[in-house]
């Protein structure tokens, strides 16, 4: 995917407060309080900072957490994976992969047989519905 970079000013123009919380200062939603944590309608869910495709509502688990979970994106290449160290701890950070947009979390504790979850903030996503 092509990188689009708009500026700081910009990305503030164009997102919402929480969105520019989320995908630019790497925020996290409240669980259970987004648009799509228990959403079934059927779609592509694309960044809501640039609209790159990121995960189908095929690969969309009920996880518990109170956020999106998937279990693979569309195209591996659509997004990118980053170690997050802080907290005292070390997980995963996924990113979108054009905008460089923080979206959550990836652990390996989803379902058999690859036991991926993507843990996937409400707000940095936007459905296409099918």
């Amino acid at each position: 995917m092509e990188k689009k970079q708009p500026s700081d000013k910009d990305w503030k123009k164009k997102l919402t407060p929480e969105q520019y919380k989320v995908l630019r200062q790497k925020g996290t939603e409240k669980a259970f309080s987004g648009e799509y944590w228990n959403c079934e309608t059927e779609g592509t869910y694309v960044c809501a900072g640039c609209g790159g495709p990121l995960f189908s509502s095929e690969a969309k688990f009920k996880s518990g957490t109170g956020w999106p979970s998937f279990t693979e994106p569309v195209d591996p290449q659509n997004i990118t994976l980053k170690d997050d160290v802080g907290f005292f701890t070390k997980r995963t950070e996924v990113l979108c992969s054009q905008c460089e947009g923080h979206l959550g979390h990836l652990f390996q504790d989803g379902p058999k047989p690859a036991k991926t979850r993507y843990c996937i903030n409400s707000t940095a996503l936007k459905l296409k519905k099918k």
